[in-house]
């Protein structure tokens, strides 16, 4: 696959490039700085500098035209919230409705376990822009007709990753940015996971294995 990494210098896409590319795909990550470009065709992907937060349908046509799937894991980092939305819930949209415009289908959001509209984290708390603009998008991802997966990493730890994961275990536990990073190249390589919203935390299962037994 041709795929447009959207959020290309994040911690979690730096360890996906190398493996997508390992698996035989064509990356080009979309970041925003040009001081980040070496560091990503480092990790074995091209790098495209564009402002996401910016962008009009023709840039964002010019970034998915010709392109078999795009990965979004791209996110404000905790920046204001008025730039959350702009990023995580704004752009996020403008990528799943350009990709319906040039004919895209496969779609991978990365999000967070327990996203939901029904979050229940009151305003006055410094995450309920982060909850609000995450559980929006991935609503409207849903409604799409795109082939698309979310997937809900728990919470994220720089431990080696093993590989493995346990499917839709409790909230509150962890997970690699390592496998996290796994879960991507896996759910581009297994139909199973269209239109799933796939959860976990780090476990005892293969992750190509958890996968394929979703239904």
């Amino acid at each position: 696959m041709d795929i447009a990494l959207i959020g290309g210098h994040g911690k979690v896409a730096l360890l996906a490039e190398p493996l997508l590319a390992e698996a035989g795909h064509t990356v080009h990550a979309v970041i925003r700085n040009p001081e980040h470009a070496a560091e990503v065709e480092a990790a074995g992907a091209t790098p495209v500098v564009s402002d996401i937060e910016t962008l009009d349908a023709d840039g964002w046509g010019e970034l998915l035209r010709g392109k078999d799937a795009v990965v979004w894991s791209a996110g404000a980092g905790g920046g204001t919230p008025a730039r959350t939305v702009a990023v995580d819930l704004d752009a996020a949209i403008a990528s799943m409705e350009s990709a319906q415009r040039v004919g895209l289908k496969r779609y991978v959001m990365v999000s967070y376990f327990g996203a939901s509209l029904d979050h229940g984290i009151p305003e006055d708390n410094s995450f309920h822009t982060y909850a609000e603009a995450k559980a929006k998008a991935d609503a409207h991802l849903r409604g799409t007709d795109l082939d698309w997966t979310i997937l809900g990493p728990s919470g994220l730890t720089l431990e080696e990753p093993t590989g493995r994961i346990d499917l839709g275990a409790a909230e509150g536990s962890t997970v690699s940015r390592g496998n996290v990073a796994r879960t991507i190249v896996a759910a581009l390589a297994e139909p199973a996971t269209v239109g799933q919203f796939l959860q976990f935390n780090d476990g005892e299962q293969e992750i190509g294995e958890a996968f394929a037994a979703v239904r």
